[in-house]
């Protein structure tokens, strides 16, 4: 039996090497995450220390989880993408070995690498990701430091939805083993805004390398939205239309959406945040996509409105072309030193103008109702990243500019109106004196949508057996 295990492991030690070679060649380099780590070292103040744990697993249904989604900030800092993991970031180098990082990871374990994938262990971490200092999580709790000694221990907020038993290489026993070590109780366990100001400076900025892979993730969002364009019809279910994007996602390699896609027609569309994308039929209505792809860990944000038969009608292209025209005038705001409270108000300023135009209102404050939400936000990352929404804009920063208009059945105007839902939404790089659309592929004008609806699509010529 010893030997039969023993052969076990080598085989599966073998097959996950092998099996590992044929992979993308355009993630973030080790050298990345290294100089990443050195940034947020050097925003560190002197004698601390910076703790950043791994996201917990999430439960789909009894004994099944959600595929795992690593913490941003680890991933960024690290590179490392399972859960169980805890890295200590050292503004000074620490010891008579003169580290000044270590990563504790989950542990090699052939068995359950066979059910529930593989795991880097301590020597993948150091020679794909490029640690020196690597533990496996159970030696954290013995191991030698005195988080008393450092004038400041940096760390986001502790995960709490975690799953309590009795592993000692699990996130729950590396949290609780801190807490121990760090002395830190309910009284005195609320984050510091310290790591929350240096991972907002740091990721608001976008290195040459994020931004490759941010055109990546928004180039492909956009070619699915223009396949959905031209495949749309009144017939086509929410469902359907929402697929679309996620076949041509994977198509082009991404692994995941950013967030849930919204998918909605009519009614739907004025919900802000819909997302049961189950409506059988578009019908004649307009269907406003917010869907983005998120590709080797970034993710896109692109939202287009659509007329389901092709056509827009008087109406719809009214309130469209109110949001086109104040999407437009933010760009022209697109540069560095704008402070980015002035894109939400300039876009504000436009819609309500317009609204007062139709006779949908008659005092601008009253332009919130139909406008609910901000212009902004910064893309990467998260979706909705890290930065400092109270500054102003910065080179290579990356933000959203979308603007919108929803009138929900039974509003306060002309029934005409009910239930159209439009919002438009691109992703822009910042630059010194200008901006570029990340998301410029896919048209914004009435005119070029009503064109592109035209083509005929892929999809439309796929035929597959009656269920």
């Amino acid at each position: 039996m010893k030997q039969f295990l023993l052969f076990f492991a080598i085989f599966m030690s073998a097959l996950q090497i092998q099996a590992q070679e044929n992979l993308p060649t355009d993630y973030l380099s080790k050298e990345f995450h290294k100089g990443r780590r050195e940034a947020f070292r050097n925003l560190m103040p002197a004698n601390s220390v910076a703790v950043i744990f791994s996201y917990p697993e999430k439960v789909f249904s009894k004994d099944i989880n959600y595929n795992y989604h690593a913490n941003p900030d680890m991933y960024y800092l690290a590179g490392y993408k399972e859960p169980d993991a805890i890295l200590l970031l050292f503004k000074e180098e620490q010891g008579t070995e003169k580290y000044n990082e270590v990563l504790f990871v989950r542990e090699k374990n052939a068995a359950r690498e066979m059910w529930t994938g593989r795991r880097l262990g301590i020597e993948g971490a150091k020679s794909k990701l490029g640690f020196t200092t690597v533990y496996n999580g159970k030696d954290f709790a013995n191991f030698p430091i005195d988080f008393k000694k450092f004038d400041k221990i940096i760390y986001d907020k502790i995960p709490t939805d975690v799953t309590v038993n009795n592993n000692t290489d699990n996130l729950y026993a590396l949290i609780q083993s801190f807490k121990t070590k760090a002395e830190i109780t309910k009284e005195n366990e609320a984050s510091n805004n310290l790591f929350t100001n240096i991972t907002n400076s740091l990721r608001e900025i976008k290195t040459p390398e994020e931004m490759e892979l941010m055109r990546k993730t928004v180039k492909l969002s956009c070619v699915a939205h223009n396949e959905v364009m031209k495949a749309v019809g009144p017939d086509m279910s929410e469902n359907e239309a929402d697929g679309i994007h996620m076949y041509i996602h994977r198509k082009y390699g991404a692994e995941d959406e950013g967030y849930p896609p919204i998918v909605g027609a009519g009614a739907n569309g004025c919900i802000l945040h819909y997302g049961e994308n189950n409506a059988a039929k578009i019908d004649n209505q307009l269907l406003l996509m917010d869907v983005g792809s998120e590709y080797h860990g970034y993710s896109a944000d692109v939202t287009r409105t659509i007329p389901a038969n092709g056509k827009f009608t008087e109406e719809q292209k009214a309130i469209y072309q109110i949001v086109y025209e104040a999407q437009e005038e933010v760009f022209k705001l697109c540069k560095e030193g704008t402070p980015i409270q002035d894109l939400t108000k300039r876009s504000k300023e436009v819609v309500a103008a317009g609204l007062i135009k139709l006779g949908i209102i008659t005092d601008p404050k009253d332009a919130r109702i139909y406008y609910p939400h901000g212009c902004s936000h910064f893309l990467g990352l998260d979706v909705h990243d890290k930065g400092n929404y109270m500054g102003t804009l910065k080179e290579n920063m990356i933000l959203t500019v979308e603007p919108g208009i929803y009138i929900p059945a039974n509003s306060k105007c002309d029934k005409k109106w009910w239930n159209i839902g439009v919002r438009i939404e691109d992703d822009i790089l910042i630059k010194k004196d200008s901006y570029e659309n990340l998301s410029a592929e896919s048209p914004r004008k009435w005119q070029e949508i009503e064109a592109l609806a035209k083509q005929k699509s892929t999809f439309n010529e796929m035929k597959f057996p009656k269920i």
